[in-house]
């Protein structure tokens, strides 16, 4: 991973320019901590969380948050490259009874909505009170499966986009910023 003073960075053949900066993420899961707060007062509500991708957004947005809470992981996968598989897999399931519980699904991003269209349909076959999405990024151009988000962070336009929890292919996670598919460049010179 290369990084260049005009605020892009290459990985492999593809470069990405920096779409949201650091600043404007934690000003807006700070607003989104506060909202949940208000909302979920005295209710002891328990985050789920979706890994790889979500663990830096879970991370900031339980910490904006001025309540008691609990958090919990599950791991689901539905992308390969840039493009999503639009098969979900299971990896680690969740080990606490939802029974009457409130439960905020912690997402990086909602994208075709099937992923959260599984996972939300699971999740009330295990009774809770009530379950809504917190959700840092929203493609609404995308969607092929309704999804309400409760709470969302930045809809986003269809591209590709890393950073922030978010990768390719297990690449550029650990980046502040968030960075959108400017272009892939295939090594040919015209001219």
């Amino acid at each position: 991973m290369k990084k260049n003073e005009t605020e892009q960075i290459r990985i492999g053949s593809r470069v990405f320019a920096k779409y949201l900066h650091r600043d404007t993420i934690k000003a807006r899961i700070q607003e989104l901590g506060r909202d949940i707060s208000m909302d979920y007062q005295d209710k002891f509500p328990v985050f789920i969380v979706v890994l790889n991708g979500a663990f830096m957004f879970a991370a900031d947005l339980v910490r904006a948050t001025a309540m008691e809470c609990q958090l919990e992981f599950v791991k689901l996968a539905s992308y390969e490259d840039v493009r999503s598989t639009g098969t979900i897999k299971k990896i680690i399931g969740i080990p606490i009874p939802l029974e009457g519980r409130h439960v905020i699904i912690v997402e990086d991003i909602v994208d075709t909505g099937r992923t959260m269209d599984s996972m939300i349909k699971e999740l009330k076959t295990m009774d809770p009170a009530s379950v809504s999405v917190a959700t840092l990024l929203y493609k609404p151009d995308c969607l092929q499966v309704a999804i309400e988000s409760t709470y969302v962070g930045f809809e986003i336009p269809d591209a590709f986009v890393i950073g922030y929890g978010l990768d390719l292919d297990g690449k550029a996670r650990n980046l502040p910023d968030i960075y959108q598919l400017a272009f892939e460049d295939d090594g040919t010179v015209e001219g």
